[in-house]
């Protein structure tokens, strides 16, 4: 167990190397108000902290800095709470003040006042469709030969394809049909609903809809949707401003995972509520030795639906980005709720 001087000597070096971005030695922290030990008595539990794993010391440096260990027990013992600033709260309310009505709308515009109000990574992860309800289906002739088919999901979100309408099918049998889809599949998840419009939702165009095998012929393949998830990522470049990535070597390794998408979605899904932190090797990926990932989870009508994160190097300011993160994603879960019931 660490001593309360101890304790003091690495939140001060933690709080200094966040800063600085340079090795922490022991005249610099015996300069701080907040520390009153003299540097001999700093450097002999610096010493201690470096044996217990806390710290390491760096090659040709006197100063010590954060070992992986020593951010972690930072994060989990050390942070007081982070009050946003009132520009922090004008940043975050920006992404509420637009009349935003989609889903896929308000998870870019998070990702980019994310990344810019911290000078990271963002990463969000939106909505997994696979797992979407149709609320609503509409069919908008373009002409005699065209329309764009809608589908509208629970979480607001909208998927929408041009079609071809055949010469038999007029407006009247098309306006039935429509009908008859939102009657029989509002509810139905999207990964089901081909099988239900091949078998239940057939027989009842069958018995109501003049030509109705043309009408089968319409809607195609329409209805065959993916599993598929998002990521929308913002301030990519950001990284380069960050000391710890002047090897271009290591920004290439760390670029080349964000564009596997099925890593990144494996990675962003987490059960969990709430904030979690991942420093360095906890996240189980080379490419993200260096980094640390903070996310918390975001909801839409009380169903887990995605997560936001942000990504930056181990030495990251935590307080302020895990407040961050904690509002945004409970602010995020109030405004796509509102969107869900108005929808």
């Amino acid at each position: 167990m660490l001593t309360e001087r101890q304790l003091l000597i690495l939140h001060a070096i933690v709080d200094d190397y966040i800063r600085s971005a340079e090795p922490v030695g022991s005249r610099s922290i015996s300069k701080r108000e907040d520390i009153t030990f003299s540097p001999a008595t700093i450097r002999n539990d610096m010493a201690d902290l470096e044996e217990l794993g806390f710290l390491e010391k760096p090659h040709s440096s006197a100063g010590r800095i954060p070992s992986q260990k020593g951010y972690r027990y930072y994060v989990d013992n050390l942070l007081m709470p982070h009050h946003l600033t009132a520009d922090e709260e004008l940043d975050i309310r920006s992404i509420f003040s637009d009349r935003i009505q989609e889903v896929e709308e308000v998870i870019q515009h998070s990702a980019r006042v994310l990344s810019n109000m911290t000078s990271y990574i963002s990463l969000v992860l939106g909505p997994e469709m696979f797992e979407a309800s149709l609320r609503n289906i509409q069919i908008i002739p373009l002409g005699k030969s065209s329309a764009i088919l809608i589908l509208v999901t629970d979480t607001g979100h909208v998927e929408n394809q041009t079609i071809a309408i055949p010469e038999s099918i007029d407006a009247s049998a098309l306006e039935r049909t429509v009908n008859i889809l939102n009657e029989r599949l509002m509810g139905v998840p999207l990964y089901k609903l081909r099988h239900k419009l091949k078998t239940e939702v057939a027989n009842v165009l069958r018995a109501h809809v003049q030509n109705y095998e043309h009408i089968m012929q319409m809607l195609g393949s329409s209805f065959d949707i993916e599993k598929s998830e998002k990521v929308f990522y913002s301030g990519k470049t950001n990284l380069l401003m960050q000391p710890e990535f002047r090897d271009i070597d290591k920004v290439r390794v760390l670029l080349n995972m964000l564009e596997e998408d099925d890593k990144m979605q494996h990675i962003l899904r987490s059960p969990h509520d709430g904030i979690q932190v991942k420093i360095g090797q906890e996240n189980n990926l080379e490419a993200f030795d260096n980094c640390s990932l903070i996310t918390a989870s975001y909801s839409i009508g009380g169903k887990h639906m995605g997560t936001i994160g942000i990504l930056g190097p181990t030495r990251m300011e935590y307080r302020r980005v895990i407040g961050v993160v904690d509002t945004l994603s409970k602010d995020l879960t109030k405004l796509l709720t509102n969107l869900y019931h108005q929808s």
